[in-house]
């Protein structure tokens, strides 16, 4: 059997294969963020068959200061619960397991789509970002960390297998993880252990919310590639800590730099990534970034880089691709 059909233990779940439909932003949401036809048919037809063993639905904001741009998918609120429970039924019933990837959009969120203020860890500017956003008291840290829980909760009432918190591409809490955008004095801001508390916080709030029988996974973006940044050398300490707390899965990308690195391309150019942070934690390590065929993803597993294979774009332009490659 190739490796990337054979399955795979997450903690309490057992995935069917190797294959991952990471988070893709649809802007398919309806315009308070909730659950459209549009965005159904979409995930119907990405997960039928049920040959992509793991599908990662798009970042959905937590609060609605942290809203990104338009039509975001919203995990804000308890009246939406109803359209994610049809959302995580298709998926299932195609055959799929599904977690949703939670996020905050931090100094990266514009005044024109939320029309608020934003809230950074520190008052400079974000590279992927328009307008520096003002610094967080803790008390509105606090608040961050209960809404990610109290968004988790909603996910699980929806029947999602897990969740995913995003701290990478610029967002709040990688804001936090990059010393570029983390300058702050106090116990979240410093040495790295200080720059990851606030993850810390989320992944305890939401295993003491959801229970261990809900996967919890974590997208790492574990370099920012740019002077003074997040380097890998962060990001493994970070990873082995994170293990502790409970999460099931790390999900590697880019920071800052987002999945745009210059010097870095081919099929899985985040491959140094991912094997630096396999080779200090015991849970699954996902792979992303430009892979398109099925022969480079099993050579990526064959060669240790990594123990899941994400494939985003090359899904998002053939939904036929997944069930081609397994089979």
């Amino acid at each position: 059997m190739a490796l990337l059909q054979q399955p795979i233990e997450t903690g309490y779940l057992t995935l069917k294969n190797r294959l991952i439909m990471p988070p893709m932003a649809t802007t398919k949401a309806g315009p308070d963020g909730q659950v459209s036809q549009e965005l159904l048919d979409y995930y119907e037809e990405k997960s039928r068959g049920g040959y992509i063993s793991l599908i990662i639905i798009e970042h959905s904001y937590v609060s609605p200061e942290g809203k990104a741009h338009p039509h975001q998918i919203s995990i804000a609120e308890d009246g939406l619960i109803n359209g994610f429970k049809e959302l995580s039924a298709i998926i299932h019933g195609n055959g799929s397991k599904t977690v949703m990837q939670l996020s905050h959009a931090g100094s990266r969120a514009s005044s024109e789509v939320t029309g608020t203020e934003g809230l950074a860890p520190s008052a400079v500017p974000n590279p992927r970002g328009t307008e520096i956003a003002r610094e967080m008291h803790q008390t509105e840290i606090a608040a961050v960390v209960g809404k990610f829980r109290d968004a988790a909760v909603r996910v699980k009432k929806a029947g999602f297998d897990g969740v995913e918190i995003h701290s990478a591409h610029g967002y709040l809490l990688n804001q936090f993880l990059s010393p570029l955008t983390n300058q702050r004095m106090d116990e979240y801001g410093g040495n790295i252990h200080n720059r990851i508390r606030i993850h810390l916080e989320i992944i305890n709030a939401v295993r003491d919310a959801c229970g261990q029988d809900f996967l919890l996974l974590i997208r790492l973006g574990a370099a920012d590639f740019m002077e003074g940044g997040t380097t890998i050398e962060d990001s493994r300490p970070a990873a082995r800590e994170f293990e502790k707390a409970g999460v099931n899965i790390i999900d590697t990308s880019g920071g800052l730099c987002s999945y745009s690195v210059p010097g870095l391309s081919g099929q899985g150019f985040f491959a140094p990534l991912s094997r630096a942070l396999k080779e200090v934690v015991k849970i699954p390590v996902i792979l992303t970034g430009g892979i398109t065929e099925a022969s480079a993803a099993e050579r990526l597993l064959a060669e240790g880089q990594a123990d899941l294979i994400g494939v985003g774009r090359a899904i998002l332009k053939d939904s036929t691709w997944a069930k081609r490659a397994i089979q």
